[in-house]
């Protein structure tokens, strides 16, 4: 069905089935008739397979559906079930998974449905479940080329943003360590129905074979990332001693031996400082 983005369209569906949109699910589905297609295009998904996250009533899934070798869908939500068995029957490459991806096994989702694929993640996400959605696809370390992914403008924007600098933030550093990021393009909150209060955008993560920094343990590198940025307003010496619960004296002798000013606060940091003091950590907490 090409005219899901049709407000007319749209509401013969919610009244067919009466659907209503829940804001729990954080459910906003596109009607501005130029996004999917693009973000389509700019996924890379031609030909390979494809999952999407909260497929709504399949406006995306419908231009994914046109490219992709397979795509499966997961879809959270059982009242979407019948609606998407409408919008999208025509389509013999696609799969819908009702369950929430958050407590998915993504690795064996990818050996069961695309065992010979390369294959890509392409999603409006729910702003709620953003930065964990992405860190979960992201930590597993599963066969996925790239995230092309519409989130809030300003995720977009942190996420997107250098490390060291002002808008950097945990996550932001997390991203940078598994991939390299691209801001897309904006989508006013206009483009979907019911319209959110704040605007949208689209980004690309390619990830990358190997990160971006090498560590010796990855868990004290992101417990050192999220201690860093826990307590913005501290200094990096205060924020990794209250966020880690070691003496501030020890902190001082990691931060000169890593070459990091202890008055700084952890936005300042680059990837290579964020691993320096890691390794340091890892090494004298063994």
């Amino acid at each position: 069905m090409d005219n899901l983005t049709n407000i007319n369209t749209v509401k013969e569906l919610l009244n067919k089935y009466g659907f209503t949109f829940s804001k729990g699910l954080g459910q906003n589905f596109i009607v501005n008739p130029s996004v999917c297609p693009k973000m389509a295009e700019l996924s890379t998904a031609s030909g390979i397979g494809v999952i999407e996250i909260g497929p709504g009533f399949g406006v995306l899934t419908n231009e994914l559906c046109k490219i992709a070798k397979k795509v499966v869908a997961i879809e959270v939500d059982k009242r979407l079930l019948p609606v998407l068995s409408e919008t999208l029957c025509e389509y013999d490459n696609l799969k819908i998974v009702n369950a929430d991806v958050l407590e998915l096994d993504i690795q064996k989702l990818i050996d069961d449905e695309f065992p010979d694929m390369d294959v890509v993640v392409c999603a409006n996400l729910p702003y709620y479940i953003t930065s964990p959605v992405i860190m979960k696809l992201l930590e597993e370390k599963s066969r996925i080329k790239s995230l092309t992914v519409m989130v809030q403008k300003e995720a977009a924007q942190r996420i997107c943003a250098e490390v060291g600098t002002r808008e950097c933030g945990a996550v932001t550093v997390s991203v940078h360590y598994y991939s390299k990021p691209e801001y897309l393009f904006s989508v006013s909150k206009g483009s979907f129905m019911p319209s959110p209060k704040v605007d949208s955008a689209v980004i690309k993560l390619d990830i990358l074979d190997t990160p971006n920094v090498v560590v010796k343990d990855e868990k004290t590198f992101f417990k050192v990332v999220r201690a860093s940025f826990s307590q913005r307003r501290k200094t990096i010496v205060n924020a990794l001693s209250a966020g880690l619960n070691l003496d501030k004296s020890v902190i001082f002798d990691i931060l000169k031996m890593s070459n990091v000013d202890s008055m700084l606060r952890g936005e300042k940091l680059t990837l290579d400082d964020f691993a320096k003091i890691s390794d340091l950590i890892y090494e004298k907490t063994l």
